[in-house]
């Protein structure tokens, strides 16, 4: 059983990071605008990254020669992965090498299908946004349209993206300097150890999960979404593993179907979106919610019909998406895009 730290009675929650970018019309240059489905050239790099410990500052405007596998974060303060507390949400982000510089720290988002970085990235690369090619950003909040940067190459693990159109985000979760969407994962195995701030993407083998650990297979709906069947109570409805949400957000489909459990005096949540964007929802006591053998319990849900749930045409039928408040009180969470599984392990030190 999971259970999420209880919230305050008025919420400003940073959410963020589902993301979905689609093109837009440009002015004099349509032709030049990526296509939301548009699938990015991925290749397959040597060896498989861990986290990168600190690199000095005279070497880190170059990749390292030698392969990464062997170097790992451990540090007091954990500077990629950190497990959700009572005081704090947890967080996953992974070092990403853009045109060979870097690493920049930026958000694994399993709810978004593009990569996109924040506006000290494109000057440490010393590129300039191009205003006259512009992607639509949809945020769990609100939509914008945004500037974007051509870059040669992403690389992340033994992922290596080649040629890619990144938006330059208004804002990303917690500090980091972007997000890291699905595009190149769609074959890969990513490791997230959170009791040792550890991320590892590779190449998945199709290898079972390690004993001691609970499978949950998903499937991909509206694109590269993992969506797993779940149960709030005795609803059944879809849950969205976002891993670049600070919450877990429900629908007004589940709040309704569930309604005659719910409390008289709701709280006022503010949520508030990777575009700046604030939607106000309802906060409720709701009950556990389910998948597989597992359980999460949480004194505090918030319901709306958030931009997100429109735009995925998600506002009709019971849905939620399940944030890092949750997520991040595992130990370890293996996502095994091959196998579309999740394979996961608790934590029993809360």
């Amino acid at each position: 059983m999971i259970s999420v730290p209880s919230g305050s009675c008025r919420i400003l929650i940073k959410l963020g990071i589902a993301v979905l970018l689609g093109a837009m019309a440009c002015v004099a240059r349509a032709p030049t605008a990526l296509a939301a489905d548009e699938q990015p050239n991925s290749t397959d790099a040597q060896a498989p990254v861990q986290a990168p410990a600190q690199v000095p500052e005279a070497q880190s405007a170059q990749l390292p020669e030698q392969p990464l596998e062997e170097i790992v974060v451990q540090a007091p303060e954990p500077r990629y992965v950190a497990p959700t507390r009572r005081d704090r949400i947890g967080r996953i982000w992974a070092p990403v090498y853009i045109n060979n510089k870097g690493p920049f720290r930026m958000v694994l988002d399993t709810g978004a299908n593009r990569s996109g970085v924040i506006a000290s990235v494109a000057d440490a690369l010393h590129l300039t946004p191009d205003a006259s090619s512009r992607l639509m950003l949809h945020g769990v909040t609100g939509s914008t349209p945004v500037s974007t940067i051509h870059v040669d190459s992403i690389l992340v693990g033994d992922v290596l993206v080649k040629t890619s159109r990144l938006p330059i985000l208004p804002d990303a979760l917690g500090g980091a300097e972007g997000i890291l969407g699905t595009e190149g994962l769609l074959d890969r195995r990513v490791f997230i150890d959170f009791r040792h701030d550890l991320i590892i993407i590779a190449r998945s083998h199709n290898q079972i999960a390690p004993y001691g650990f609970e499978v949950i297979p998903f499937k991909f709906e509206r694109g590269r979404l993992l969506v797993v069947d779940a149960q709030v109570g005795d609803i059944r409805c879809k849950a969205i593993i976002d891993t670049g949400g600070q919450a877990t957000v429900a629908n007004l489909a589940l709040k309704r179907a569930i309604s005659r459990r719910a409390q008289r005096n709701p709280t006022v949540d503010e949520i508030e979106g990777v575009t700046k964007d604030v939607q106000q929802g309802e906060g409720y006591h709701a009950p556990p919610i389910t998948f597989g053998k597992l359980e999460i319990r949480s004194d505090h849900m918030t319901f709306a019909d958030m931009n997100i749930f429109k735009h995925w045409q998600l506002t009709d039928e019971p849905a939620l998406l399940i944030g890092m408040d949750a997520i991040g009180l595992l130990d370890t969470l293996i996502i095994d895009y091959h196998r579309r599984e999740l394979h996961l392990r608790m934590r029993y030190d809360r």
